[in-house]
């Protein structure tokens, strides 16, 4: 089985959310022998030998991000990943195609790709992505920008009718695209862990880990610094390139810890380390890598509703969704070890549901699947 694979970034190396799922998606479905044309839309990342290990070949197309994309009717982020030399490239063969992202879906209803079997990968529901951006957004142009891509994203989605079959990503997406568009399934994220390492016993600090300089992690990591700040729990922040809010809003509290750009190893001993994972997030949609990491990796996992609803994970989490409920669920798990019985219950529903083999072979049956229907 071959196919073309068009990725939104380059998908390596693999630290953020998005690309996370596509890198691990891209390794196991070589694993499980499919042979992947692989076409990147990069903006700064550059040629990734590694890609190469897991792909018949690597094609990159430079994503354009000048001022007049963003006039167009059609979303800027799909606009600007626009290159007629990826279509001549899929034109080239009949293999199937999938599109990660609707970021990446602008020939999705082209002429020339009518009979091609087509699967659109949606990482969550974007125009309700953009939506919260713009709530959470404080500078004008920003909210702005993210206001009216919401609008565009809104209207451009109907474009995922002229797929084949829709991955959702969560059962909360899948419930959402099946209702609206049907030919939906369940494709959970591909990730870093093949089983789960972490660790019974106790630590004295809990953790928030993420892309400081992203704002819907800055909102949380603020969320946190205000319930902590003049508080008696050791709070460590590690993550890249913290904003200057976050730097000044940890000033003056030596309880609250910051480590700028951890390096992997330095990440991945926190998280196994950490006594309490604090999951906040105001942004509920897909579904967040940072938890089934700390997941599989760490301890305790204290949630709110926003990052736990729908994902078929809330047994295996805390729940607190007030300033309140934080500090008081904290200082209890703080105290709590992590045991045994709390390591096998993950076992139970992560390596079902949250293996990578498993749901390569998903997506290869489905693909399979509309081989037959379609011939």
């Amino acid at each position: 089985m071959q196919i073309h694979i068009i990725s939104l970034n380059v998908p390596y190396p693999a630290n953020y959310g998005g690309v996370i799922d596509i890198f691990y998606k891209i390794k196991s479905l070589h694993e499980a022998g499919v042979q992947i044309h692989l076409h990147c839309f990069d903006y700064g990342r550059g040629n990734q030998p590694e890609l190469e290990k897991y792909c018949n070949n690597v094609t990159y197309h430079q994503r354009k991000t000048g001022f007049s994309n963003s006039l167009s009717q059609k979303p800027f982020i799909v606009k600007s990943r626009n290159d007629n030399h990826l279509l001549e490239l899929l034109l080239t063969t009949d293999y199937p195609i999938l599109f990660e992202g609707l970021h990446t879906t602008l020939y999705l209803d082209h002429p020339l790709l009518k009979n091609r079997i087509k699967i659109v990968r949606a990482h969550n529901v974007e125009h309700e992505y953009y939506r919260l951006l713009a709530e959470q957004e404080r500078t004008l142009f920003k909210r702005y920008y993210f206001k009216k891509e919401a609008s565009k994203l809104a209207r451009f989605e109907s474009i995922l009718r002229q797929s084949n079959a829709i991955a959702a990503i969560s059962p909360n997406d899948y419930r959402y695209f099946n209702e609206k568009y049907g030919k939906t399934f369940l494709l959970p994220p591909f990730h870093s862990n093949s089983g789960i390492t972490s660790t019974i016993g106790l630590s004295d600090f809990a953790l928030y880990h993420g892309d400081l300089s992203v704002r819907e992690n800055i909102e949380s990591a603020l969320f946190l610094i205000r319930i902590f700040k003049s508080k008696d729990v050791k709070i460590i922040f590690a993550g890249k390139n913290p904003s200057k809010e976050i730097v000044k809003s940890m000033k003056g509290h030596p309880n609250l810890i910051l480590i700028q750009n951890p390096s992997e190893m330095e990440i991945l001993k926190l998280r196994k380390t950490a006594q309490v994972h604090l999951l906040p997030t105001f942004q509920p949609t897909g579904i967040k890598l940072k938890l089934i990491a700390s997941l599989f990796e760490g301890r305790h996992c204290l949630v709110n509703s926003a990052m736990i609803k729908g994902t078929g994970l809330e047994t295996l989490c805390h729940l607190a969704n007030t300033p309140e409920e934080f500090e008081n669920k904290t200082r209890k798990l703080m105290m709590l070890p992590f045991e045994d019985k709390d390591l096998i219950i993950r076992k139970e529903i992560l390596t079902k549901n949250f293996n990578n083999t498993r749901n390569a072979q998903i997506f290869v049956d489905e693909l399979n699947l509309l081989k037959q229907i379609i011939s």
